[in-house]
């Protein structure tokens, strides 16, 4: 029996039958079940195929991520007839953002099907992205693009998409922080340090200065969530005045 083959049953053991579970995820039967283990499989793990090529769920991450796009793209398109190039895009990159992502793979609690040599609380907070985008990227080797649509349409779009509250939603704080700075002639810097602590993962702090004062603080695994978090307390410190512009 292959390594791939004694990690997977052992899962079955542990939590039941993977089929009836990935079935009731899914909505419909698997084919193939491999694609659906490969889709939990972390590359801590070191499985290779027998042609050496790794053995885990990040290509099926990026074929997953290209599925979401075009469906989404699709029902955008459909439903918004008057939007053009610029803001069907935005729209898309809103409903597929990371954050958003990371919200649906919660909501399934795909992170319990993970196989791993690594410890779950020393994953960062994307493993929840990731692991919905590779199981989009399986549904579509396992049975095609229309079941691929389905599960979208199902999963994401009708619980999720709400154009009215799309139009709402800031995808990026330091974005919109940099861009009314920059309007307003204020200066604007991001003073980020290691802050490890006492944690056992590697944290980073960050100040944000606006015109030469401290406006925000922050802390979070990495230089970019810990500039975004920053960026969003800051946000909502001026948001009378950035909403007034």
């Amino acid at each position: 029996m292959s390594a791939f083959k004694k990690i997977f049953n052992s899962r079955a053991e542990k939590d039941g039958s993977f089929f009836m579970r990935m079935h009731s995820i899914l909505g419909f039967k698997p084919k193939e079940l491999s694609h659906y283990e490969k889709a939990f499989t972390h590359r801590s793990l070191g499985l290779k195929k027998e042609d050496g090529n790794p053995l885990n769920y990040e290509r099926l991450e990026f074929l997953g991520d290209a599925m979401l796009g075009s469906v989404i793209a699709a029902h955008l398109f459909d439903e918004v007839q008057g939007g053009n190039e610029g803001y069907l895009t935005k729209m898309r990159s809103k409903v597929v953002s990371r954050k958003h992502l990371n919200e649906l793979g919660k909501d399934l609690n795909l992170i319990r099907y993970v196989k791993a040599n690594i410890p779950i609380e020393n994953f960062g907070a994307n493993i929840h992205g990731n692991l919905f985008e590779a199981l989009v990227g399986a549904i579509y080797l396992d049975r095609g693009y229309s079941y691929c649509e389905k599960f979208i349409q199902k999963r994401v779009i009708e619980p999720y998409v709400d154009i009215e509250k799309l139009e709402g939603r800031i995808i990026s704080y330091k974005s919109v922080l940099i861009e009314w700075c920059q309007k307003e002639k204020k200066t604007f810097k991001f003073d980020t340090f290691e802050d490890t602590g006492q944690d056992l993962v590697k944290h980073f702090g960050v100040k944000l200065l606006i015109d030469g004062e401290v406006s925000a603080k922050a802390r979070a695994t990495s230089k970019k969530k810990a500039e975004e978090i920053a960026s969003k307390r800051a946000f909502y410190a001026f948001q009378r005045e950035i909403e007034a512009k």
